[in-house]
């Protein structure tokens, strides 16, 4: 039997995450000053600057936990975190060729830190603090020369380590009230540590950088100061700043070859300082803690990476920030087009919903609702509003031009709007709720009540979809049932049952049949007439599918879930065409664009991922 394998989806996606903020030194400038590296959930992202065209490397099989180049930019290596007890792997990555060299496996449970010697011969890795090692790696042979525990036993875990600048023999390691400088002895395979003294002060130290000349190295400090050291004779020379220390603590520190200071803290603060004293001259605000700072070339440009997963770029002599790229930093819940355009589109997570501009993969508008979790989104058909569902039990229309709010239901569930949907006339929305309600409001231009209370579902309606006409609609629940209203007579007209909690449903565009999706990893077509099975596939081999969405002609739909593949189906044949493989988190929602330009796809991970849409003629 000849099986044909289903193509890739074209690789020409652009993910629109900025990167996983909260790693320490995540976002990294190649030495060529032509391109940035960041971790995105499993992925290493090579971006290239001026164009924003993307390459993804795979191979970790869990999230990645710290990233490094080579200071010739022949290499990157990246280190994962993975379940206690079993061991995470380095991977060892050409960075012309964008292909895995080698896997390095010793750590246990996670990859704490990872850094080059000056000319490439070694690698150091740092264990996490259930595996305590710090391990030399031959990068010509790809193995491990030899490993020590990183810190004496009465001090701390170690957190970052730090390579020389001149010398490949020797590296740094520091973290909670230890500062060790090693020196590796290969002919006996060891390396020897030698504890640093900083005589009455006690500190957890963030982040490191050496000098270039190697005499002495900064190391940034929780308390918000930083330290200097003395390579040679292991003594801290001095600290500062004495009276004012940064807010938050230190988080990142980049050193000049002026001698000054670039330190990013947990306030957000983006401060200038002189390195002899650590005296402020200049600084500015970004929002979240900073935790990358790396420069382009010699320093004339400097890109920052903060926890809200944003990448800003600033420049040296005017010292002013810009912001680069924007993206959600939790999991985003839905993805909505408004009708007939493809240029734009708006997705909602925690805390916020974003409109994006397609073409230029950028952010236009950001609406604001704190420690509020938006659950659903529609564009109204007039383009006049955009209609969210909010875990506090209220729905919000917003402006979508300005993010104005232009009015608030309040109550509309007692366990949280889950689910929402709105007619093609503009006057009515059907929400769902976390009850189990369906609950249909009549919207007038300056009311809006409640027109009618549905009780059939028994658990949280996860999927609206209304048909053309605006006289039934379609409800997918966790409680196992599909149900088909007549939202005229506010009657039930038919049921689906199946042993699954439906997570998604859609009409098909002549909208004689619907299909369903949900954990039990099946796909369902139904008559929507009788309610009755017309076929089943099986959808995905291993978790969940959250999302689906149907071409306009209905030809094709597409697939995602938690086995992070993006599926484009022939309706009719029920085959998978093709597979996007890109995703490193749970797949919640995905669309197809108006006129099949684009399928867009949300995650878990707060990543948004545009794939070409393939050419099927």
């Amino acid at each position: 039997i000849c099986l044909q394998l289903p193509e890739l989806l074209a690789a020409s996606r652009s993910s629109l995450l900025s990167l996983a903020g909260h790693i320490p030194c995540g976002l990294i400038c190649h030495p060529d000053k032509e391109h940035i590296l960041y971790p995105l959930g499993c992925t290493v992202v090579i971006q290239e600057l001026d164009s924003k065209k993307q390459t993804f490397l795979h191979g970790h099989t869990n999230n990645v936990s710290c990233i490094v180049v080579s200071r010739d930019g022949m290499y990157i290596a990246s280190g994962q975190v993975t379940f206690m007890g079993f061991k995470a792997d380095i991977i060892l990555w050409d960075f012309q060729r964008k292909e895995l060299l080698a896997r390095l496996s010793l750590h246990k449970g996670r990859i704490e830190g990872l850094a080059f010697s000056p000319n490439s011969l070694y690698l150091m890795s740092l264990g996490g603090q259930d595996d305590g090692s710090v391990v030399v790696w031959q990068v010509g042979k790809r193995e491990a020369v030899c490993g020590s525990p990183a810190s004496a036993c009465r001090a701390g875990s170690a957190t970052i380590v730090v390579c020389s600048s001149c010398r490949d023999e020797i590296f740094v390691t520091a973290g909670n009230g230890t500062i060790r400088v090693w020196e590796l002895d290969l002919a006996n395979r060891k390396i020897c540590p030698t504890e640093c003294q900083t005589g009455q002060l006690r500190r957890v130290i963030t982040c490191g950088k050496m000098a270039a000349d190697d005499n002495y190295f900064y190391v940034g400090t929780s308390s918000g100061d930083v330290l200097k050291v003395n390579t040679n004779n292991k003594l801290m020379t001095d600290y500062g700043p004495q009276k004012e220390k940064f807010s938050s603590g230190v988080t990142a520190l980049l050193l000049l070859k002026t001698g000054d200071l670039i330190v990013g803290t947990g306030g957000g603060i983006v401060a200038l300082c002189k390195g002899s004293n650590y005296k402020v001259m200049k600084k500015i605000q970004v929002q979240g803690a900073v935790t990358s700072l790396t420069c382009r070339g010699q320093g004339h440009q400097i890109f920052v990476g903060t926890n809200e997963c944003q990448i800003y770029r600033i420049n040296y002599t005017a010292f002013k920030e810009e912001l680069i790229t924007a993206c959600h930093k939790e999991a985003v819940h839905d993805i909505i087009f408004p009708l007939g355009t493809s240029d734009l589109f708006a997705t909602c997570s925690k805390n916020d919903i974003r409109v994006w501009h397609t073409p230029k993969n950028r952010e236009l508008l950001r609406i604001v609702i704190p420690n509020m979790t938006c659950h659903a989104i529609d564009f109204m058909r007039d383009g006049k509003s955009i209609i969210s569902a909010w875990n506090d039990g209220k729905i919000r229309a917003f402006m979508p031009e300005t993010g104005r709010l232009m009015y608030v239901i309040n109550h509309a569930h007692s366990l949280g709007v889950t689910a929402i949907a709105a007619t093609s006339d503009c006057k009515r929305i059907i929400s769902g709720g976390g009850e189990g309600q369906v609950r249909v409001w009549e919207i007038g231009e300056r009311t809006h009540k409640l027109g009618e209370v549905l009780k059939e579902h028994t658990s949280a309606v996860s999927c609206i979809k209304i048909k053309k006409d605006d006289r039934e609609c379609v409800t997918a629940s966790l409680d196992g049932t599909c149900i088909i209203w007549d939202i005229v007579r506010f009657v039930r007209k038919q049921m689906i049952l199946a042993n699954t909690l439906f997570k998604c449903v859609c009409y098909h565009p002549e909208e004689y049949q619907i299909i369903t999706s949900g954990t039990d990893r099946r796909i369902g077509y139904w008559e929507v007439f009788d309610g009755s099975a017309i076929r089943e596939l099986e959808g995905s081999v291993s978790g969940s599918i959250n999302g689906m969405d149907i071409t306009s002609d209905g030809a094709y739909f597409v697939t995602g879930g938690d086995d992070h593949l993006v599926k484009l189906w022939d309706y009719n044949e029920g085959a998978v065409t093709h597979v996007g493989v890109g995703h490193s988190g749970n797949i919640t929602r995905l669309k197809v664009c108006p006129g099949n330009k684009y399928i867009v796809s949300v995650s878990a991970d707060g990543a948004i991922l545009l794939w070409k849409y393939p050419d099927l003629h």
